[in-house]
């Protein structure tokens, strides 16, 4: 049987120019910063400025995923159907990616007050994008060409992508992954 990292990975890594993000959120991955720290993968925090540890632990973070680097292979093996994040295809950069990823972290109620938007976890990005209108489609996809993320079991990924003002999704089995598009 083929590792998450056989079967996912060319969905990841199979297009020319185009970088392999993840998006993990802090709460639901045990010792992130640590792991960070201890795997140097290119990564940035979501959340502006200094923070206290307690925060900086459950936070949100953006990685820069590379092929065959201990990194990509814990986030795969490990962190699928652990919700752990959720997957962006684009042709940007990292500090592009962080600017753009930035302006959904804060979202307002009907009175008008803050909340945080914990869009990066999967079981949220599955419900919310298909919810949108077009311009909030146009508006989360951005420069991201496809998210792609576990479905509701680690046996299943999602995969949606923009096209042509509308929102395209595909929920494909996690054996027959390697092959799709």
């Amino acid at each position: 049987m083929k590792n998450n990292i056989q079967m996912i990975g060319p969905e990841l890594f199979g297009e020319p120019g185009v970088n392999a993000f993840v998006l993990l959120d802090g709460a639901s991955v045990p010792g992130l910063v640590q792991l960070l720290h201890r795997c140097s993968p290119q990564y940035e925090c979501l959340y502006r400025g200094e923070l206290k540890p307690d925060i900086a632990e459950v936070a949100p973070y953006l990685v820069q995923l590379e092929v065959d680097t201990e990194f990509t292979d814990l986030v795969l093996n490990q962190g699928w159907g652990k919700h752990w994040g959720v997957f962006a295809l684009t042709p940007e950069d990292l500090f592009a990616m962080r600017q753009h990823l930035r302006r959904f972290l804060t979202v307002h109620d009907s009175a008008g007050k803050p909340m945080l938007f914990r869009y990066y976890d999967p079981r949220v990005m599955s419900i919310y994008l298909p919810s949108c209108k077009p311009d909030e489609v146009k508006a989360i996809f951005g420069p991201v060409s496809r998210y792609f993320m576990e479905s509701d079991g680690p046996d299943a990924a999602l995969s949606f992508q923009h096209k042509d003002g509308s929102l395209v999704q595909k929920k494909v089995p996690l054996t027959e992954v390697q092959g799709s598009k």
